[in-house]
């Protein structure tokens, strides 16, 4: 892996039309739908991410052991679906992987009757899977303020279970939109789901065969939205994009909205363009986490103060993504802090002269949210490879628009 990339950009003036990569939330789901329906289902446009490449080997693989690296909806996805089909298999990751929290997911499994055994720290991988004998169980009550990919493992599996499934979340609904998008692949894949109140409930049925095709992904789009407000010139078409998402990134056309991005939707998918931006927002990350990184890096370079709640779950990604921004957003005189519980602070400061350079946490969001900047002045991506976790061809793409890339060792 190349140890750096320089990122510059002689202009500042951006046009053309982009390919985003497909969604890896919604093609991970529908891979392991298809998987438990059975049947033969026609996938399109399924993601070039590492993660959906990776869930597609997975799912065919006749091995005791399965590597989900570092992909947490691959390892939380997989404990569901081995578990419920009665396969025996050890489940292991990444360091970081193993060092990320599965017992929410775990016991409410072993609830309903599933065999799993840790073979490390408890609470979290690898994980020994041994089978499904069913219980009779079919309520369960998971706290829901954790991590959206535990009850969507949950959902997708409880078809199957002998008695259905009849799930309360407890506590605030972290990231509602990606739990909406399972019960929608669901439905789509002929099973019913009623979501009342705090109560989801899945009765015992057939998944059936179908065709579905992958929407671009709008949490790639937001890289795009954060280069077009820091453009001196801007008139980005990204392609693929639909106005009625299943996606619930695809609230960064609101967001940006404030820091000087207009949206118009196309047939094609989105033309962004540049307008002014406020000079202070707030914002609740709740439904989409997935995008704090990318707004807190813009905000830094607009000079926007930004206040976010709704990042609880930015610690148990794949960094602890909210000390990450600490420290990177230092280099650029900005600070972020926790000013009462729950609530996060970014207070920009003034960009120096000197060379920025960005450490990635081997996160993929890190490298992606920071290097929009330069557009301002040139950057230094540390590990750049790191985005072949969800968007392969972002270093390309950005070349397409004239920016110049450096590699190094």
């Amino acid at each position: 892996m190349t140890n750096t990339v320089t990122v510059a950009h002689p202009s500042g003036i951006l046009k053309g039309k982009i390919q985003l990569p497909a969604s890896k939330s919604e093609a991970n789901r529908a891979l392991i739908i298809a998987a438990l329906s059975g049947k033969e289902s026609e996938l399109q446009n399924l993601s070039e991410a590492n993660d959906t490449q990776l869930l597609q080997r997975l799912l065919k693989s006749d091995a005791e052991t399965i590597d989900a690296e570092d992909a947490g909806t691959v390892m939380r996805f997989l404990t569901a679906y081995y578990a419920v089909t009665g396969q025996h298999k050890t489940l292991t990751g990444t360091d970081r992987m193993c060092q990320r929290p599965i017992r929410v997911l775990v016991d409410a499994l072993r609830e309903l009757g599933a065999g799993i055994d840790y073979l490390g720290e408890e609470g979290y991988p690898p994980l020994r899977i041994r089978g499904f004998q069913g219980n009779g169980n079919n309520k369960l009550k998971v706290r829901s303020d954790i991590s959206s990919q535990y009850i969507s493992a949950l959902l997708m599996v409880a078809p199957l279970l002998p008695e259905g499934l009849e799930l309360e979340l407890e506590g605030k609904i972290g990231s509602r939109p990606y739990i909406d998008m399972t019960l929608a692949l669901m439905r789509h894949f002929g099973v019913t789901a009623t979501f009342e109140g705090n109560t989801i409930t899945v009765p015992h049925q057939q998944y059936t065969s179908a065709v579905f095709a992958v929407e671009s992904d709008w949490s790639a789009a937001s890289y795009w939205y954060s280069l077009v407000s820091l453009a001196k010139e801007a008139e980005i078409t990204l392609l693929g994009l639909r106005e009625h998402s299943f996606q619930g990134d695809s609230a960064i056309a609101g967001i940006m909205y404030r820091l000087g991005v207009h949206t118009t939707f196309t047939e094609e998918g989105v033309l962004l363009q540049k307008k002014h931006h406020e000079k202070q927002v707030s914002i609740d990350f709740s439904d989409c986490p997935d995008l704090a990184q990318t707004v807190v890096a813009l905000g830094a370079a607009l000079g926007v103060t930004v206040d976010m709640t709704g990042v609880e779950s930015l610690r148990i990604k794949e960094t602890d993504r909210i000390q990450a921004l600490q420290i990177e957003v230092l280099s650029m005189h900005a600070h972020l802090e926790e000013v009462t519980t729950g609530v996060f602070r970014m207070t920009p400061g003034l960009l120096g002269k000197e060379e920025l350079s960005f450490r990635t946490y081997q996160d993929h969001r890190m490298a992606m949210a920071f290097a929009p900047i330069a557009l301002l002045q040139p950057v230094r991506i540390q590990e750049p490879g790191v985005v072949r976790k969800s968007y392969p061809r972002f270093w390309e793409d950005l070349a397409k628009v004239g920016f110049e890339l450096t590699y190094s060792e």
